[in-house]
């Protein structure tokens, strides 16, 4: 696994100030003035490929040069959430960009962590994604009406978050009962004492068994603590078979990058899950018959590989009541997922609605 250089500054050439990331420009700009900062792809020299990684080479040994970001980092961790977030030195953090609690605590040099050497670089705005929450608050109806109009922007955070993508090729043995169903004819006498028929189904199992093979591409398992797992799934995928770069510091210039808290070791363990969950339907589907039971499974994984990642998503925290509530932006994709908290007097009226409803029903049935 390559180094990750050192991480340069880029001036701007007007006014001086640290140049960033912009999503809709697609380049490094100024914040301050505007100005598009030079820069190329493919100066930062830890190469211009995408690598896959032997899994099992990488988890009985992990060479120091893999570890960490071998660049000027400021890492503080959230007491609150368990977030460790990464940023350049010259930023001050007074709240976790997660869950917008005030303690945060700085942390010593993260030298335990695999480099990510692949980026997806984000390419939705800020701005784009404003609108996008205001038109997602505004259609939240049991939402408090306080929140609708206040359409929490002004925590908006871009943040890169890390993710594992596994592959592997996976060769299965299953064996299953088959069932098919017949038809018998029963006779039987009704309640009037009268000879009826009817028509009783019944399954005959036999055995059967098969084999298939499937490769797994790129199976996503997130390395983030930081952010709620089942919105993280909503605005999944993220389009790594096709749209992944070579990591570039340039990229993540001005946004915070989260360290993984679910190592390498958990995350393989993980994937490893949701293949043999994802083995178990295919060969569920290749059982004959009109229903199934006792499937038994044999997998051999081979090929197993690995990559550490880095995906963009705009944040939003924000506090109603006693209660912390996320909403996620997929800074790719666009697509979105959020919590919200629920009005206690819309749901109290339409239980009430629903009660008046369902009398006036009943008093006119009985007319």
């Amino acid at each position: 696994m390559g180094e990750v250089s050192a991480l340069r500054k880029h001036p701007c050439p007007e006014c001086g100030g640290d140049a960033e990331w912009n999503a809709s420009k697609q380049a490094l700009c100024c914040p301050y003035c505007g100005t598009i900062v030079p820069w190329s792809e493919g100066e930062n020299p830890m190469g211009a490929t995408i690598v896959e990684h032997d899994l099992e080479a990488t988890l009985a040994a992990v060479s120091p040069d893999a570890r960490g970001f071998h660049e000027e980092k400021k890492s503080v961790k959230c007491e609150s959430c368990h977030a460790i977030s990464i940023f350049d030195p010259d930023r001050v953090a007074q709240r976790c960009d997660f869950c917008g609690s005030p303690a945060i605590v700085p942390v010593e040099d993260l030298r335990d962590a695999v480099t990510p050497e692949s980026v997806l670089p984000a390419i939705i705005p800020g701005s784009r994604v404003r609108e996008t929450l205001r038109d997602w608050y505004g259609t939240r109806w049991w939402a408090p009406n306080k929140l609708k109009r206040s359409a929490l922007t002004d925590t908006l955070h871009g943040i890169y978050l890390p993710y594992w993508t596994f592959d592997a090729h996976v060769d299965a043995r299953w064996t299953a009962e088959s069932g098919y169903y017949y038809y018998v004819t029963e006779h039987y006498r009704d309640s009037n004492g009268k000879n009826r028929t009817r028509q009783v189904r019944k399954t005959r199992w036999v055995p059967s068994a098969g084999k298939l093979s499937h490769f797994f591409d790129d199976d996503l398992v997130p390395g983030t603590v930081g952010i709620h797992t089942a919105l993280l799934r909503k605005v999944e995928p993220f389009p790594t078979l096709t749209d992944l770069k070579p990591y570039e510091p340039a990229y993540v210039r001005g946004w915070t990058v989260e360290r993984y808290q679910v190592d390498l070791r958990q995350a393989a363990e993980t994937s490893k899950q949701q293949m043999d969950m994802v083995i178990r339907q295919l060969c569920s589907h290749e059982v004959p018959g009109d229903t199934q039971r006792n499937l038994q499974i044999s997998s051999l994984y081979q090929g197993r590989t690995f990559k550490h990642i880095l995906v963009p998503v705009w944040l939003v925290t924000y506090t109603y009541g006693t209660k912390n509530y996320q909403v996620v932006v997929n800074a790719y994709t666009g697509k979105i997922a959020g919590e919200h908290p629920k009005s206690w007097v819309k749901i109290s009226l339409a239980v009430i609605a629903v009660l008046i409803l369902v009398l006036v029903l009943v008093f006119l049935s009985q007319r």
